[in-house]
């Protein structure tokens, strides 16, 4: 799984920018039209999987071609389309109603939940063998809470105060009442979250980030002399987990700090990734609703559909109305979505910022859908 959901994320993305831009015309209500845009985003996915899995073994990520030969080549190009193919088929079952959400937002959870790789001990696990075997308890409680190169005491407390921030923040809304025009008495709500965007802002940022990377990385192993390839990034093999890192050019500004010393060691890298993240996070949440279906005329025109209006409000002034909300909240949410990550990465939460406000949005989403089919269930049989 050594693409993961790229390939699927980044198709879905460009056929979303293709039909928010209007270049190609999809009707949402018209079955045939949804299936032909499903069709070719997993089309697309395919094409990227395909196209990802040749870079990746010609760029030498794997080692020469020279030295691996050409049928091994060929196996591993193989090995990792057919893992793309997976994940796509998997996010098209639960696509199908064979789950709950989507593929994608399971993956992406399940992938951040899995941990970090290869560690000896866990951060609970590690604070109760310290005090056992060690005869200095309070040597052994400050290496517990602040051991490098491995999950701690602080990371793990860091890691459940965000996840806390992230649920508290979750509740905070506007509710716009709503009734209907031809049936008196059905009154209604419309609520709009501060994260109107969920964590869509993340997840856009992530595979602009990881694509990045991605190119960057397979520039550097073959031009790495080249000015404007390493001012795309310069990169290095990890000492601890073997893997390459950014030390240099724009792939290093945009990740986040290693720690609170490397904050203060250099302050001119958190300050750009702090800028970077609130700006992209704000921008991708304003332009997501424009693309997806979601801003004020889209929600304007569906309330219209549906009959509905606001108590007090004439119906030409609906669209209007909805305007003094969706955009803020959609771009105060972007920022409070990406200030919330600088704050889990710069209190050093296990994993990363990305990853623990994904995990967070993600699990709460299930949550909710999960309630919704359990208030359904009790609805349907009279409880």
């Amino acid at each position: 799984m050594e693409l993961g959901i790229t390939p699927i994320v980044t198709s879905g993305m460009v056929m979303q920018l293709l039909v928010g831009s209007k270049i190609i015309e999809v009707d949402n209500s018209v079955r045939e039209d949804r299936a032909l845009l499903n069709g070719a985003q997993k089309l697309l996915g395919i094409l990227i999987a395909i196209g990802e899995a040749v870079a990746y073994v010609l760029s030498g990520m794997y080692g020469s071609v020279s030295q691996l030969g050409t049928g091994n080549a060929i196996l591993i190009i193989l090995q990792l389309f057919f893992a793309g193919i997976i994940v796509i088929c998997l996010d098209e079952l639960l696509q199908k109603g064979y789950g709950l959400g989507s593929g994608i937002s399971l993956f992406i959870a399940t992938n951040i939940c899995s941990g970090r790789g290869a560690e000896f001990e866990g951060a609970v696990i590690g604070l109760f063998h310290l005090l056992i075997t060690r005869t200095d308890k309070v040597r052994a409680l400050r290496e517990a809470f602040y051991r490098q190169n491995l999950p701690n005491v602080t990371n793990l407390l860091a890691t459940v105060l965000v996840f806390l921030i992230v649920i508290y923040f979750q509740g905070f809304r506007v509710v716009l009442p709503v009734r209907s025009r031809n049936a008196r008495g059905q009154q209604g709500s419309y609520p709009i979250k501060l994260f109107y965007t969920s964590n869509m802002p993340i997840i856009l940022h992530s595979a602009l980030i990881t694509n990045l990377y991605f190119i960057s990385q397979l520039l550097y192993k073959k031009f790495s002399g080249n000015f404007l390839v390493n001012l795309l990034g310069i990169w290095k093999e990890s000492e601890y987990s073997g893997h390459s890192i950014p030390v240099g050019g724009l792939a290093y500004y945009v990740t986040a700090p290693s720690s609170l010393a490397d904050v203060v060691a250099n302050p001119f890298h958190a300050l750009f990734y702090v800028v970077f993240m609130l700006s992209a996070c704000a921008l991708f949440s304003k332009t997501w609703i424009e693309v997806s279906g979601s801003s004020a005329r889209d929600v304007a025109r569906q309330l219209k559909e549906q009959q509905m209006v606001m108590p007090g409000h004439r119906e030409s002034n609906l669209e209007r109305e909805l305007n003094r909300y969706i955009p803020t909240a959609a771009a105060f949410g972007g920022v409070c979505i990406g200030a919330l990550t600088v704050l889990a990465d710069f209190m050093g939460a296990i994993g990363s910022g990305t990853g623990i406000l994904l995990a967070v949005t993600i699990i709460y989403q299930y949550f909710e859908t999960f309630e919704k089919e359990r208030a359904t269930e009790l609805g349907f049989f009279g409880f």
